[in-house]
């Protein structure tokens, strides 16, 4: 029994979103324990997460960020990597805000052709948008939902990073401005 449908779309905020960016890649990774019980597991380890927090930018001008966070778990034989840093510009429930979280999906390649799969599936609403793109040679997704002015771009690394931006109260096309913030080929290169 594979899954397909999961696709990481955690809700926008705080450390909770990168906790539920993990929490996905936990249960399908306990989807395929079953899936080949007969078959041995061998599985790559997740990098610590002390060697992704620095790939977590500083804010821009303007733009204050709170303290990175991270975190790398033993969960049910796997290790999941995950970091995590919020970012605000000003006060108030209407100030811009973007948020970036880094996931290590290494114990997991049936989760990354999934995803990166379903992100073949385009569409266009009044309502927003989903389509995928292209950020330096990697595969990624984008959406908008007018209405909350939400962004979000998820961009696959290495074939094992999932990079995930999310916007509050911005234009989407800044999604492209921060992740330019990002060093993508420094961390495909972390092992």
């Amino acid at each position: 029994m594979k899954s397909t449908a999961l696709v990481p779309q955690p809700r926008f905020g705080s450390a909770a979103s990168a906790t539920l960016f993990a929490l996905a890649l936990t249960i399908i990774c306990q989807i395929s324990v079953v899936d080949a019980q007969n078959e041995p597991i061998l599985v790559p380890d997740a990098v610590d997460y002390q060697k992704l927090l620095p790939i977590l930018p500083d804010p821009p001008q303007g733009w204050v960020a709170e303290k990175a966070e991270g975190s790398t778990e033993d969960v049910g034989g796997f290790r999941i990597t995950n970091v995590h840093r919020d970012y605000h510009k000003g006060e108030g429930d209407k100030a811009p805000t973007a948020a970036i979280s880094i996931l290590d999906s290494v114990a997991n390649p049936d989760y990354v052709n999934a995803t990166t799969a379903a992100w073949n599936n385009n569409s266009e609403t009044n309502e927003g948008y989903g389509k995928s793109v292209t950020i330096d040679g990697n595969p990624g997704f984008e959406a908008f939902e007018k209405e909350s002015k939400h962004a979000t771009l998820w961009v696959m690394i290495a074939n094992r990073y999932f990079v995930q931006i999310e916007l509050q109260n911005q234009d989407p096309k800044e999604l492209q401005e921060w992740v330019k913030r990002i060093d993508l080929k420094k961390l495909a290169a972390i092992k």
